[in-house]
């Protein structure tokens, strides 16, 4: 058969599981820390040790809900913690605390920009829950594996979607959206290299032939850490499964199981795993160490006051207000301390095109160099509209602009490192 003869629509739905940003665990107070020695940052709670009991950090389930906020998703004002049975080397207690029917978000949706200029693609969202992370396998020895506990307890959001997505492409910039949006909030700092983000793509095809539709098996493809991952690891799948189909015609749902798969960056291809895991295979039942999320009405509205204009519309908004291009509010909006820094100069009378080109040149190359963000220089609103002003009224060039703001951070940053007299 031809390929050309079908028609062929992806189905795609997404798995992400965001590391929060808290400073400890999510049942126990040993720290969240990248990069130390193997096993430095555990105790008898995070290790499983019998007669330990969990204690939950009620950072991270304002985290969360600011983030389920953000999603538009309903809030329970009820949830509770599950138990999800299964041992992996990297799960001392041989079970993960999660949470099964009573997510605290559900039943919401978040728009992303498609290729088409204006265009945008809602995504449903199922739920997102909060859960533990597990520890690290190490192989670095071909003749044993080595573990590493450190990450296991680390407050992980788990946000599910619907399959609404239906190209490769509109994975990709779900995922890169999605990171904006939590790195924006605060919520996380939505490091690939951390491993902060993680995602899992479920895939399936359907295929349209002779006026008849069929519908492949759904394959999860495990634990991506990057956009182009992503973007190349699902894109390889759809093939695949077609291909599959047209090799055989039983490659459906319901005669064939569905798949765990792995991705290799190296081959750029999917690898069979496993067969997937349903609801039931985790022995799902609540934990009886721990007491029920109960939010209230001043708790819930207090976490939506820090939500705030979200990035899309802000952008929107920004682009429209001060006749910015995209590209440069995108680049502003990218740290949200920067962007209230340059409304808030805008407010003083600075000069929103001359403020746009600080910040993007000068300014944030100065930042870099300091390993800070815009927002963190040791320069107010009030001075940056002055500096932008001075420009616009012809009083300095672009050139003596940029002399004057690298002077004045000399300056700056020399009376914060003066010691004190006397001492």
């Amino acid at each position: 058969m031809d390929r050309s003869e079908l028609t062929i629509r992806p189905i795609i739905g997404l798995e992400i599981h965001v590391q929060l940003a808290t400073r400890s665990k999510m049942f126990c107070g040993c720290a969240v820390v990248f990069g130390d020695e193997p096993n430095t940052h555990v105790c008898p709670v995070c290790l499983g040790m019998p007669g330990t009991l969990p204690v939950m950090n009620r950072r991270a389930v304002e985290l969360a809900v600011r983030t389920a906020l953000a999603l538009n998703c309903q809030i329970s004002r009820f949830s509770k913690w599950d138990r999800k049975s299964y041992y992996y080397p990297d799960l001392p207690k041989n079970y993960q605390i999660s949470q099964y029917d009573l997510p605290l978000g559900f039943d919401g949706a978040f728009d992303v920009p498609t290729n088409e200029p204006g265009g945008y693609r809602r995504v449903g969202i199922i739920r997102a829950h909060l859960e533990e992370d597990a520890g690290k396998n190490i192989h670095d020895n071909p003749n044993f594996t080595l573990v590493d506990l450190n990450r296991t307890g680390t407050p992980l959001l788990e946000i599910v979607t619907e399959p609404d997505l239906a190209s490769a492409e509109e994975a990709y910039n779900f995922c890169v959206e999605l990171q904006r949006l939590v790195t924006y909030l605060g919520v996380s700092e939505g490091s690939m290299q951390k491993g902060h983000m993680r995602f899992e793509p479920n895939v399936n095809v359907a295929i349209t032939c002779d006026g008849r539709e069929y519908r492949t098996p759904i394959s999860e493809i495990k634990n991506l850490n990057s956009f182009r991952s992503v973007r190349a690891a699902i894109g390889y799948e759809i093939e695949r499964q077609v291909g599959d189909w047209m090799a055989d015609r039983d490659y459906v749902v319901g005669r064939r199981p569905k798949e765990n798969r792995g991705w290799s960056d190296d081959r750029g291809t999917t690898e069979y795993q496993r067969s997937k895991e349903e609801a039931h295979d985790y022995r799902y039942f609540p934990d009886p160490d721990l007491v029920p999320v109960e939010i209230d009405d001043a708790w819930l509205e207090t976490i939506r006051a820090d939500v705030g204009e979200l990035p899309l519309a802000r952008q929107g908004r920004m682009a429209r207000d001060y006749g910015l291009s995209v590209s440069d509010v995108v680049t502003i909006l990218s740290d949200k301390a920067t962007a209230d820094l340059f409304e808030k100069t805008i407010v003083e009378d600075g000069d929103p095109a001359t403020l746009t080109k600080l910040f993007i040149g000068p300014a944030r190359k100065a930042a870099s160099e300091k390993g800070v963000t815009i927002a963190k220089l040791p320069i107010d609103a009030k001075s940056w509209a002055e500096l932008s002003k001075l420009h616009k009224s012809g009083g300095v060039n672009a050139t003596t602009m940029v002399e004057m703001l690298t002077i004045a951070l000399e300056h700056l940053y020399n009376v914060r490192q003066r010691p004190e007299d006397g001492a």
